[in-house]
């Protein structure tokens, strides 16, 4: 189980991932509508994962991807978009992001990759 801050500006999103998470045994210690909510979420809750929107009010997702990347280089931010160009998702990776899962996504695949990223962080932090 693990602690996830879900960013998205979309309540309706926020609340599908909530479900989905908690279903699969994880818990949603936060969500944050944008940007600059996640920054003060994630220094506050310090969860074990983000899943971050890209196209959000009052600060985007890659600045907020890098903020806090500054203030925990080992975060495990997944980012979940519904723009896929490559100079997108090569942004996104490049600041910070495990992996990218483009919108409307399957349920599946949500939880493929956070179980992949959990296991890949806990893996790495063995070493």
């Amino acid at each position: 189980m693990a602690a996830i801050l879900v960013v998205d500006d979309a309540k309706f999103l926020r609340i599908t991932l909530r479900k989905l998470l908690e279903k699969d045994n994880h818990e949603v210690v936060g969500e944050a509508k944008n940007g600059k909510e996640a920054i003060t979420l994630y220094k506050n809750l310090s969860p074990d994962l983000v899943i971050m929107d890209l196209t959000m009010p009052v600060m985007n997702g890659i600045d907020a991807m890098k903020a806090i990347m500054e203030i925990d280089s080992k975060a495990n931010i997944i980012v979940c978009s519904a723009i896929g160009e490559q100079k997108v998702v090569v942004q996104a990776i490049e600041a910070g992001g495990k992996d990218f899962i483009l919108k409307p996504f399957e349920e599946s695949r949500i939880l493929e990759t956070v179980r992949r990223v959990l296991e890949n962080f806990h893996l790495a932090n063995m070493v």
